[in-house]
């Protein structure tokens, strides 16, 4: 297949190979007690270098921004020192790595958390459903969070800035900042999780107040040109959605703009949701930012050429189909099928399902 996708880029300084990028997967398989990746993850992650970029998992810049067992963080000597292992064999197999720098707010417990506290918010208001930990499917109301004070959010962005620095002594290409999903600056972002009567709630430019200035620290700590940013405009993810996104979103990414990020990472639709575009502007987003745009959401091959061809999208990321297929790009290439995700290893767990899919190149 001849396409778009398969032309090399400049992000700034980081040279992709390809327009392809790995989005960010969670997967909760590093060292119990310790939270640090090792050798196992190293594996994984080097089997799909073949993508143009890859955004490694969400990982906590704290110990209070943990919301599931077993996800990464980037605060410790012993998470630089596995993260190490990962960068190196994906830097030794020919791909290009950024972090994804991650505080979970309200999609938390407390037994989670430190000292069994509860998990912090820009408002007291508890997330809805359940999220699966290792103990099991747990109530988010039980962890009805605690709001925030104004004197806490520099401590926050700090410890954003440091897992930025901890990212780049790793040897991580740059960083992305998780504004999507339903975590805490995302949180912040919303007006259906955000009610404070501060500095950081009630209008737009309020709301968008904290995530900018996490931005301003992690910008400060390695350089716009190594910072990336994720969010989903469109997004309702248990409880967090906002009443007129087009309010808040295109303010921010006009503030991003200012502030010349590398990329920004835009989710088109509901994050593990459907792709329903309708009803938000898309295209007139993408115009209120010059640097780089990577696009995501249920795209298929032909898709992610259009969307590039056309001058929509510099970059476009898949998120799902590479849990099991690391040579995604390969079948893309020779139209191969794709193998069927085992939905029950996706979550924790060693090698099943996780670095034993076949590989197209073994197989012909």
């Amino acid at each position: 297949m001849d396409s778009a996708l398969f032309q090399p880029y400049a992000l700034g300084p980081i040279a992709l190979k390809n327009r392809a990028v790995m989005a960010p997967l969670t997967r909760m398989r590093a060292s119990e007690g310790t939270d640090a990746p090792h050798a196992l993850n190293a594996v994984y992650y080097a089997q799909r270098a073949e993508a143009g970029l890859i955004v490694a998992e969400a990982t906590q810049v704290s110990p209070t921004g943990k919301g599931y067992y077993g996800t990464p963080g980037i605060y410790s000597r012993e998470h630089i020192a596995g993260w190490k292992l990962v960068t190196d064999a994906v830097h030794a197999a020919g791909g290009k790595i950024v972090l994804q720098l991650w505080h979970v707010g309200r999609f938390s417990h407390p037994s989670l958390q430190p000292q069994g506290a509860l998990p912090v918010a820009p408002s007291a208001i508890a997330p809805v459903g359940e999220s699966t930990r290792g103990a099991g499917a747990v109530p988010l109301e039980v962890g009805t969070p605690r709001a925030l004070e104004v004197a806490e959010l520099p401590g926050i962005a700090a410890d954003f800035r440091r897992g930025a620095e901890n990212a780049m002594e790793a040897g991580f290409d740059g960083v992305e900042i998780h504004a999507s999903g339903g975590y805490l600056l995302d949180q912040f972002l919303r007006d259906s999780a955000n009610v404070r009567t501060d500095a950081y709630g009630g209008p737009p430019k309020n709301r968008m107040r904290f995530p900018l200035e996490v931005v301003d620290a992690v910008v400060a700590g390695i350089g716009s040109e190594r910072t990336g940013i994720r969010i989903c405009p469109f997004g309702k993810v248990h409880g967090v959605e906002d009443s007129d996104p087009a309010s808040v979103f295109f303010p921010f990414v006009t503030a991003l703009d200012q502030r010349k990020l590398a990329y920004v990472h835009v989710v088109e639709g509901a994050t593990h949701g459907p792709r329903d575009t309708s009803g938000f502007d898309f295209a007139g987003l993408r115009r209120q930012f010059h640097g780089a745009w990577i696009a995501c959401n249920q795209y298929d091959a032909q898709m992610a050429h259009d969307a590039i061809a056309s001058g929509y999208a510099d970059l476009v990321a898949f998120g799902r189909p590479y849990l099991a297929n690391a040579d995604l790009l390969e079948r893309f290439r020779v139209g191969a099928p794709l193998n069927e995700i085992d939905r029950t290893t996706v979550y924790g767990g060693g090698a099943e399902g996780y670095t034993d899919y076949p590989l197209l190149r073994a197989t012909v």
